[in-house]
């Protein structure tokens, strides 16, 4: 599958197949080292902390030198053939490697696993353990049995696994913002995607440990979460204790809580679970950040049906106009699929059209590719050619460079509230951070005694279509 996107990325391109990062001068001493690279979403960059955290427990340390392992894990993704094809050639690598070192333990993690165990296992013996995303706490024993020989395998889905009480061990990050994984799994069986068989059925994590894993990373500096889950909005968990329920919008209440200099976010949403509650709960609160990612997928109603995607293209504007009334300045930006099966010419020009309705900030642009084990893959015939998709999808990510633009035009001469992330990356006598619309700004240091993780006023003086361009504001 090609896609084509802009900024923020639902799959961060500078992240795939980035390795995890032991502590700086770390005082223990390991029996063995493990190294451990991610691919795909956020939601598999935060297991890797987990995973992480549960190697730890069991004597192993984390290495970023594949010459040092004496395990070797690849988190994996199942949502894009780009990602398969690449941890495949990875793998092959990591054979020849086993060859080097005899000992030398492969394992695959993640939605990969669960679709793909018999051929990487048996067929193509290009791994000793297969370990799917709700089996996480079984590995020092899948261990065990790879080093005794055996092929080692635990991919069932869980209906309760949630890692509540898992403290994760950070990737190295900016050192300012962190994920918080508040649900697995996915009950929206949308037709094109593999996630609800990868990942499994819907569950929700007890409230009280995201709030507690929120106070902990503010007391360590953290100055922004991000609340993680495949449909962060259906998160509903019921304390048996104390006969409570939490829903998305109390949970996000009780983050927000826990200081007025810690901005939540979230991703990612699902239209039809974007509440009113929601969102006058982002309004109340300033430290709730002021954007939604909206995933439209299309915008024909024949072919949202088609994808199972539970709401019409009316439907979906008018919960675009209930976000622009309750919160005026929302960022918004969306997912959009072009090509799917059957997708006439005009039913391409009613997905551009929602587009321009929606104004939205950013978008992340594919073009339909089949993925085996979908309902999609079941029931309907990919019969756009390659040629037909890529030109829409270039159509499409036109249409998105405009509107990001005029967005960002439409920012110059406001002034912005900017949590700064570290340097930019193009000059170190610049800050880069972001508003609370999820928009990058970058502005000169001056003489400003600022640190990374502080706030400060950006008014905003020119732009490109990623990113603001600004000074610091006295005001």
């Amino acid at each position: 599958m090609m896609d084509l996107m802009t900024d923020t990325k639902v799959h961060d391109e500078n992240r795939q197949g980035e390795a995890y990062a032991p502590f700086a001068n770390d005082p223990n001493h390991y029996k063995k080292k493990f190294y451990i690279e991610s691919y795909g979403c956020a939601m598999n960059f935060s297991d890797s902390e987990i995973v992480a955290s549960i190697l730890n427990g069991a004597g192993y340390g984390a290495t970023r030198d594949t010459e040092e392992a004496d395990l070797v894990l690849l988190n994996t993704c199942s949502i894009r053939e780009k990602a398969e094809q690449t941890i495949r050639k990875r793998l092959t690598e990591f054979r020849k490697a086993k060859m080097r070192k005899p000992g030398l333990l492969v394992g695959v993690l993640g939605c990969m696993a669960e679709r793909l165990k018999s051929n990487l296992l048996e067929e193509e013996k290009l791994v000793d353990m297969v370990v799917g995303p709700d089996a996480y706490r079984t590995l020092p024993g899948l261990i065990e049995e790879a080093e005794g020989g055996q092929k080692a395998v635990n991919v069932l889905l869980s209906r309760d696994e949630t890692y509540a009480d898992i403290s994760p061990v950070r990737l190295e990050s900016n050192g300012v913002s962190a994920f918080i994984s508040i649900m697995r799994g996915c009950n929206n069986m949308c037709s094109f995607c593999v996630v609800p068989f990868t990942r499994g059925r819907e569950r929700s994590r007890d409230a009280k440990s995201i709030v507690a894993e929120a106070q902990d990373l503010f007391d360590r500096g953290f100055r922004e979460v991000t609340l993680l889950g495949q449909n962060v909005d259906s998160y509903y968990f019921v304390d048996e204790k104390s006969n409570e329920t939490v829903s998305f919008a109390m949970l996000m209440e009780r983050v927000a809580l826990v200081s007025p200099l810690l901005r939540v976010r979230f991703s990612t949403s699902h239209p039809k679970d974007i509440t009113d509650e929601v969102l006058h709960t982002i309004a109340k609160y300033e430290n709730l950040c002021n954007y939604i990612h909206l995933p439209v997928q299309s915008g024909n109603t024949r072919i949202l049906q088609l994808m199972n995607r539970t709401y019409t293209r009316e439907w979906y504007m008018k919960k675009v106009d209930r976000i622009r009334e309750i919160i005026p300045d929302c960022g918004l930006s969306s997912d959009i699929i072009t090509g799917f099966c059957s997708e006439t010419e005009e039913e391409h020009q009613d997905t551009l059209s929602i587009m321009e309705y929606s104004q939205y900030d950013y978008g992340y642009m594919y073009f339909y590719s089949e993925r085996p084990g979908t309902l999609a893959a079941k029931r309907y015939k990919d019969d756009i050619p390659e040629d037909v998709k890529r030109r829409r999808l270039q159509e499409i990510v036109d249409k998105q460079y405009f509107l990001s633009l005029d967005s960002n035009k439409r920012d110059v001469g406001q002034t912005y509230k900017v949590l700064i992330e570290g340097n930019s990356k193009k000059d170190e006598s610049s800050w880069m951070g972001r508003s609370s619309q999820n928009k990058v700004i970058v502005f000169p240091k001056e003489n400003y005694d600022l640190k990374k993780g502080d706030y400060v006023m950006v008014k905003v003086h020119d732009c490109t279509k990623g990113t603001l361009l600004g000074t610091i504001s006295n005001q």
